[in-house]
């Protein structure tokens, strides 16, 4: 399975209309195409940053869907008043506790490696990472991507609130090292977001 990550650098004024927009129009929009499976919103009203990411049947599927996509991409750009950067991963693991509801946030991480090394990584974070966070109190599910081409992942950690996932911050961050240093991967970045819309419907892939 695949998905195209569409990060918003939206004005923090707009963001509650973004949601609504992508709520009633992206969405049902994105339901029409072939292929799509659903589709997740993570929100930092701080920043304004914002991530919108679809779910596609397969890598045919989300190439095919550009066009239509582009357009809804554009039109949310004007609705949330920000510009917009777009990232393609596979999906390699994805494995849910229980299904996420009103008031989970996700904290996500995106890390580096030599292209060559992307297995060895996925394999460290499922049998080194995934157990312990499972472990965490809150825990709902937890999501790895690849860019392959490019050496890049991006795991999702998502809780049933903001406040389990700040109990787990510390415990969160020693993982993140350890399996980063064991996979010889580089942490670029890690952002705590509000799941606004969880609809991603990707099934167990652990």
């Amino acid at each position: 399975m695949f998905a195209r990550s569409t990060t918003i650098h939206a004005h923090p004024s707009y963001i509650d209309a973004g949601i609504k927009h992508v709520r009633d129009t992206v969405m049902p929009a994105l339901a029409d195409i072939e292929g799509c499976l659903g589709m997740s919103l993570l929100i930092d009203r701080g920043s304004g940053r914002c991530i919108a990411t679809s779910s596609w049947r397969d890598e045919e599927s989300l190439r095919a869907s550009e066009g239509p996509v582009r357009t809804l991409r554009d039109a949310a750009a004007e609705i949330f008043h920000g510009t917009t950067e777009v990232s393609r991963w596979e999906i390699a693991v994805m494995h849910r506790d229980h299904h996420s509801e009103r008031g989970a946030w996700c904290r996500v991480t995106w890390v580096k490696t030599e292209p060559a090394h992307m297995d060895r990584g996925v394999d460290m974070w499922k049998m080194a990472a995934l157990p312990q966070m499972e472990e965490l109190e809150g825990f709902c599910s937890a999501s790895l991507m690849l860019d392959r081409a490019a050496g890049r992942g991006v795991s999702s950690l998502t809780f049933d609130s903001a406040e389990a996932m700040e109990r787990s911050r510390e415990r969160v961050d020693s993982i993140r090292a350890e399996v980063a240093r064991a996979a010889g991967a580089e942490v670029l970045d890690t952002c705590e977001f509000e799941l606004a819309i969880a609809h991603l419907h990707v099934p167990e892939m652990a």
